[in-house]
């Protein structure tokens, strides 16, 4: 029930403090093409996500699964999390607590955000089912890794009730 109460907590704090801001603009001002071509939906500027959006979801999906893995080595994660070297201590908190052994995700939409940053809708599951679906964290590319947020994590933490330095 402690989970159960856990993943209600983390639900709310997903809501309210992970979850993406998404800005629009559009421009009603402008004149129709008088060649009769049809409208096409605009294309996100360069701005809005990476060069190679396929391929930076493709690395963050599976950044994402090894660094919630319970059988990725610490070592791994560093490289995994964002300021990983300086999160050791959180990572090392997380290794020994028995319910993260027991937890994995599965990444169900990434959104980016910036051509280093993705918002990431995944379901969150202990021992293989699913104890908190649709969870929102976030994504960011640095030193060319595609990395889980600090943000992602100390939400985390944050829910689990634990004090852990860094967070």
């Amino acid at each position: 029930m402690v989970l159960k109460r856990r993943a209600a907590a983390f639900a709310a704090a997903a809501v309210l403090a992970l979850t993406p801001v998404v800005a629009g603009c559009s421009d009603d001002g402008g004149s129709a093409s008088d060649q009769g071509t049809p409208t096409v939906p605009p294309v996100p500027e360069a701005t809005d996500q990476p060069g190679d959006p396929a391929a930076a979801k493709a690395e963050i999906t599976r950044n994402w699964t090894a660094f919630f893995d319970p059988k990725t080595p610490t070592a791994e994660k560093v490289k995994l999390l964002e300021n990983g070297e300086a999160m050791a201590p959180v990572l090392g908190a997380f290794a020994g607590d028995k319910n993260a052994r027991q937890t994995s995700v599965k990444v169900k939409q990434v959104d980016f955000t910036s051509p280093t940053g993705a918002d990431v809708t995944y379901d969150l599951l202990v021992a293989g089912n699913t104890a908190l679906p649709d969870a929102k964290g976030t994504s960011v590319l640095q030193n060319d890794t595609w990395k889980v947020s600090v943000q992602t994590l100390c939400g985390l933490v944050q829910v689990s009730g634990a004090t852990v330095p860094g967070c």
